[in-house]
């Protein structure tokens, strides 16, 4: 498994406009691409806006390419989610999925 992951920032009067876009547009096309396996929106709240980390999981680099397209370092940024962020990361970072601990005790 591939993890794919993007951070930006918004104002914080911005931060439900950035949570929706992402929750009811780019996450719902996620779900046609073959290989996406799951996704995550983390935020921080900071004096200076809300920053955001995305974190997505594919299941190869391929999958991720079907996405990205043949530069899978670029990051892909709507329009719509470039209006209102402050900044944002131009590139993206992938990791190979390598161990998970899960709650409980239970390794």
């Amino acid at each position: 498994m591939i993890v794919r992951v993007w951070h930006g920032r918004v104002a914080a009067q911005n931060e439900k406009a950035y949570i929706q876009h992402l929750t009811r547009h780019l996450f719902p096309a996620f779900r046609t691409i073959d290989g996406f396996l799951g996704g995550s929106l983390l935020r921080e709240g900071r004096a200076d806006g809300v920053a955001f980390m995305v974190v997505t999981r594919w299941a190869s680099m391929e999958a991720v390419r079907k996405f990205a397209g043949p530069d899978v370092t670029k990051a892909w940024v709507e329009p719509a989610a470039q209006e209102i962020l402050i900044e944002y990361d131009r590139h993206v970072k992938h990791y190979e999925f390598v161990a998970e601990i899960s709650g409980a005790g239970h390794l």
